[in-house]
């Protein structure tokens, strides 16, 4: 056989089963790879540290190359490769040229996700609108998960309204036994000195803060932070999923994306031991499903529409939004920032490269929404920024949910809403200069603000969306929308 070569994220032993050990395993660290880009800081980290830690799992089966490109590493490899399907466009490609010159032997279906493309692509048939619901039950009913027979467990496919509580009145946390917390090895010093090395000596740009180590990045680490979940945060995840506290960055959620998204668990096997937890009387019905959607729907489904759209996708611009990303933006200055909720989130980038799903989409994607960032510009940034971003995961997530610039393929409405989403969500409002009731004046939310301006400018680009035509009809009973607009025109790109 043929030795396989794996991707920073293909790093779980479902990629790389006890035969192909014996054959050998090919890893590769391309400088080049880890430049192209301006990455937080402890993104990196966590690639650089999963694969060497995979590579001293594997032993002497496995050959790490540190070289500049991929292209160096085969030739110095000499020898042909097989891989799996990769997940990128640009990396698609690359491997497919390496198949013409006979540096890569073959190309085998992915084991990372549980439908194959090829049948994802049976299902979409001629389907004009993909949407997730129908992905979701489909899965659920081809991997037998909470269902029985043809009917879901529970009556109900979906049990989202019981997962849509804001957080406990006065809660500072939501008091629930803390996340798995890996404990940094030898490994993870050579790492951080290496990326010292080269930033001081060799030019690489990294953005965001270097901190302790909090996510899994070894098959060991990934299945304890699986099992902690499961057992002892599953049950309190699923009423609060969409709450935030500022106190509170993790609350009830897995911290399981990383691991995932490296490849060291597979999405099935993730669900499976959720639905356990069901049977064995450590999580309710609302939120193992909330958890199970989250992981063979929403996420699936990300990876397959990613394929399904092509790659001028994440170009998409259907609104027309064109500013570029500001400076303290961009630069995850949330210093600069005195808006309560976006200083937070942006601090919680900055310090960690991770907030959970809401704050992605109600803070950062609203506000992006609302000023009219250029959505490509914002994929890029969000791919970068996180420390779970990967090029397959952020354009369906940004481009479609967030910043409804696909022309609704993916949303059938724009996620943006005004502070009092916020409010009511979390505990961001009462400590902050602004007030969410407010839309015009020194002490008016941006985001209330914000929100009219925008349906204000998208208001032709809308008009024949149903589900937006009761908000753009009221915005017609604000008497100061032409004062508000000023407004919001003025602030420019100033931080709120």
């Amino acid at each position: 056989m043929t030795r396989r070569w794996l991707f920073a994220d293909q790093l779980g032993p479902h990629f790389s089963p006890a035969g192909e050990r014996r054959e050998g395993v090919l890893l590769v660290e391309s400088r080049a790879a880890l430049g192209r880009r301006r990455y937080h800081r402890q993104k990196l980290h966590l690639v650089l540290s999963a694969l060497r830690h995979r590579a001293a799992d594997l032993g002497d089966s496995a050959v790490l190359l540190r070289t500049d490109t991929y292209g160096e590493a085969l030739a110095e490899l000499g020898e042909p490769v097989r891989v799996h399907e990769p997940t990128s466009y640009a990396a698609d490609a690359f491997v497919r040229r390496r198949l013409a010159t006979g540096e890569v032997e073959g190309i085998d279906p992915t084991p990372g996700y549980s439908l194959p493309r090829a049948e994802f692509a049976q299902w979409a048939g001629s389907r004009r609108r993909l949407r997730m619901d129908d992905f979701y039950r489909f899965q659920r009913q081809r991997l037998d998960l909470l269902v029985e027979g043809e009917h879901p467990v529970g009556g109900r496919w979906s049990f989202d309204d019981e997962n849509r509580e804001p957080p406990p009145k006065g809660a500072r946390t939501l008091e629930v036994p803390p996340a798995y917390a890996p404990r940094e090895s030898d490994v993870d010093a050579e790492v951080r000195d290496d990326l010292d090395r080269w930033t001081r000596d060799e030019g690489l740009e990294t953005v965001g803060e270097d901190g302790p180590r909090l996510f899994a990045v070894t098959r060991r680490e990934a299945l304890a932070a699986l099992e902690r979940f499961v057992t002892h945060r599953l049950g309190a995840f699923g009423p609060h999923e969409d709450a935030m506290l500022r106190g509170d960055w993790a609350m009830a959620h897995s911290l399981l994306s990383v691991p995932l998204n490296l490849g060291l668990l597979s999405p099935v096997e993730v669900a499976e031991r959720a639905v356990q937890a069901l049977h064995d009387g450590d999580a309710p019905l609302a939120s193992v499903e909330g958890f199970v959607r989250q992981v063979i729907g929403w996420r699936e489904y990300v990876w397959h529409t990613y394929w399904h759209f092509g790659p001028a996708y994440r170009r998409r611009n259907g609104l027309g939004a064109d500013a570029p990303l500001p400076a303290w933006f961009d630069d995850l200055d949330a210093d600069r920032v005195d808006a309560a909720c976006l200083s937070d989130v942006l601090a919680g980038v900055r310090d960690r490269g991770w907030v959970h799903h809401i704050p992605r989409l109600m803070v950062l994607g609203n506000w992006a929404a609302q000023r009219g960032y250029q959505p490509e510009a914002l994929t890029e940034w969000f791919q970068t920024r996180f420390v779970d971003g990967y090029d397959w995961v952020m354009p369906p997530n940004v481009v479609g949910m967030s910043q409804h610039a696909d022309g609704g393929a993916m949303a059938t409405k724009p996620y943006v809403s005004g502070g009092a989403y916020v409010n009511r969500m979390s505990d961001y409002c009462g400590g902050c200069r602004y007030d969410p009731k407010k839309r015009v004046g020194e002490d008016a939310c941006p985001f209330t603000a914000g929100y009219w301006a925008y349906l204000d400018r998208n208001a032709e680009r809308l008009e024949g969306n149903h589900r937006m035509a009761r908000p753009l009809q009221g915005r017609h009973r604000l008497a100061d929308l032409e004062q508000l607009v000023e407004q919001e025109r003025a602030r420019g790109d100033d931080p709120p």
